[in-house]
Formats: C-alpha cells, structure tokens, sequence
C-alpha cells in the first residue's frame, strides 16, 4: 500500500488537533506535496539544515518536528538565508516537513503531559485550558419522518464525535407552530393561517472545523424552506486540553529534593531554581518550552512551585517575594522528552491503518546552549 503525506496528516490531527494550536503559530505542513510518497519519518525538535541534510542522506521522507521552519510569512524565497537554503535542500530530495508545535504542546498525551509525568506528577489537570470554544451543541428542528434523513445528513458529514463515540445524539418529540407569510413555499400548512406540526428537536454535538459543512449538509436534506436550528458553544467543566498542567507529587519534598529529583529524572547536569530551598511541595505545575507566558496562571492555582524554561530574572524574584518557588530546567529539555513517545504513538496509529512506514525518534539532537 503506498502511504501519501496526506495519510500522515490525518494521522497527525488526529494526534496532535490543528484546532489546539496558539492564533500565533504556524503549524502544519511546512514544504511539501500532500501527494508524496511516504516511507520513512523522522521525529525531531528543531528542523535545523543539519536535520534537513542528514534526513536527505538517509532517505527520509517527512520529517515531522515540533518547532516549525517557518514562523512569519516568508516576503521571498532566498537560497542564502537559513530558511531558503532548508527550503531548497527538502525540495531536491522530495522530503517533507511537517510541524506539531502549540497542538502537541496542548492534546492529550503530548508534551505537556509527558513533562508532568516525567517530574513525578499524579492527578493532573490542565493549567491554562483553550481561552475558545472548539465544540458546540446543533439543535435542529423536523418534522415526523424525515429525522432518519436528517440523522444521516449530520453523521456523514461529521456531528456527534467525541473522544470515544460517534454517532451521538438526543431528540424529542414536539409541537412547532407556524403562519407562513404572503410570498412562502411552506413544506406544510398554508399561506396566512397558523399551523401546527409534529417535530423532532434533534441534538448533537459538532467540531468547530466541521460545523460549516454541517449545516450546508442539513440545508441540502432538511424539507422546511426556513430551516429552525440553534447553535450552543459548549465549555468544559475541566478541559483535558490545554497549556500547562498542574497536578500533585506522591508525597511532600523540600524544593531543594524536587529539584534534584527532576535533575535526575530528565539527566541535566544543572538547573535554576529559585525560591527557599527549604520550602516544602506538595503541588507542582509544569509548562513545557517558554512559560512565561503561564506565570499568572501559575500564580492563581495553588501549586507551590511552577517548572519550565525560560525564566527571567524579574519572573524568579516576583516568584520569591510571592512565598513561591520556579525551577528553569531549559526549552530543550522540557520538550525534547516528547520525542520517544511522539514516535511510538505515530507508530502505533499508522500500524492499526495498515501503513507501513518507518518512525523513528532522532535521537542525536543536542541543546544549543551549554554551561562552562
């Protein structure tokens, strides 16, 4: 069976949601044709021209990387800059880059819950859940007989999925009351008089990205010139997406002994810290890559410490005066753990599809900085 890079995709919205993503990133196919064959997948951090050659050399053809290539839209296309020169070297070998960043940061088992796992955290839930809504609730109204139609009209294009099911809905029967005006076609009843009629009110829920082809679906199917429906955003009570998590350790630790048992659960030699390493944790949240932008919500919660990378100065002394703690244990670390488990999973799903394609972990990257 030949496996095209669209199969992968889906594979991949599958895993990691585009709908998971920061409004600011740039997620998704980076260079490529959905089209190309797909036999061999390299799962790194950073789509470096290092990566980009050494995948060429090895007969890669997609390279699926957390941080995209491109963040900004390219004004030109220029062979001598970083971005060019990558550009130019995947086009002549055919190899694809796809990009998994805030998405993975955010779904279900991605790097957010790898990194909380790793540090020994239990019972998690979601720090920053989506400040959006992603599903809402399609309530429509039909007259007896032709709900089965309708049924079939909103499952075939999408409704009533969730994380397990499909074909989800509820309905109820009813009265709806009418008068058509002067220039209507009514399906019943006539023009000028008031009419009642037997309904279904049929409900289920829709995924944002398919609630436009939804409703185009039932307007194609549904009898009524005017069709009645209702839309309801929908808002998880804790969602189980989102930035950051925020969970308990099995049992209390100064901030000294979390720090170093965090150094030895993800092999760093060095870490910052900041905070009385006295202190005792009990409660720990977690942002993988740059957390600054998760302190507030680090502060409103009641964890005690908050680990990430990319912490300033100014954030560790806020940190301290609040009776609080921070550990910095780098961008690269707190993300480069998704790696192993990012390939496996992918692995795993396309195997179910019968694909047979080749996922494999690059394990040679290293940080950018080191400490002297």
């Amino acid at each position: 069976m030949i496996v095209s890079l669209r199969d992968i995709m889906e594979v991949m919205e599958e895993i990691a949601p585009a709908s998971l993503a920061q409004s600011w990133d740039n997620i998704g196919l980076q260079v490529g044709h959905h089209g190309w064959r797909v036999d061999k997948i390299w799962v790194a951090l950073d789509p470096t021209y290092e990566l980009v050659d050494r995948a060429c050399l090895q007969g890669v053809s997609l390279l699926i990387t957390h941080h995209p290539l491109i963040y900004n839209p390219l004004a030109s296309v220029d062979l001598e800059t970083s971005t060019g020169s990558i550009i130019q070297a995947a086009l002549e070998k055919k190899l694809a880059i796809f990009c998994a960043h805030t998405n993975l940061d955010s779904a279900i088992g991605g790097v957010n819950d790898i990194l909380a796992e790793k540090v020994g955290l239990h019972d998690t839930t979601v720090l920053k859940p989506p400040d959006y809504v992603d599903q809402y609730k399609l309530v429509v109204f039909v007259p007896v007989g032709y709900e089965e139609k309708i049924l079939d009209a909103l499952f075939e294009s999408g409704a009533g999925k969730t994380e397990k099911y499909s074909h989800t809905s509820f309905r109820t029967k009813g009265v709806g009351t009418f008068r058509p005006g002067l220039t209507a076609k009514p399906f019943m009843g006539r023009v000028g008089e008031i009419s009642h009629s037997t309904e279904y009110r049929i409900e289920t829920l829709v995924r944002k990205k398919d609630l436009l082809r939804v409703i185009r679906s039932l307007e194609r199917t549904h009898p009524y010139e005017e069709m009645a429906y209702d839309i309801y955003p929908t808002v998880a009570e804790k969602s189980k997406v989102g930035l950051g998590r925020i969970g308990n350790l099995g049992k209390d630790l100064t901030l000294e002994a979390f720090a170093q048992m965090i150094k030895g659960a993800l092999g760093l030699d060095t870490i910052k810290v900041a905070g009385d390493p006295r202190q005792m944790i009990g409660r720990a949240a977690v942002c993988s890559g740059s957390g600054k932008g998760l302190l507030q919500d680090f502060f409103a919660s009641d964890a005690q410490v908050f680990v990430s990378g990319d912490l300033g100065y100014h954030d560790g002394r806020k940190t301290e005066a609040s009776g609080r703690a921070l550990i910095d244990i780098g961008h690269f670390a707190s993300e480069h753990l998704v790696l192993e488990s990012l390939a496996a999973g992918l692995k795993n799903s396309l195997s179910k599809r019968g694909y047979a394609v080749e996922v494999y972990a690059y394990a040679q990257e290293r940080d950018c900085f080191y400490y002297l």
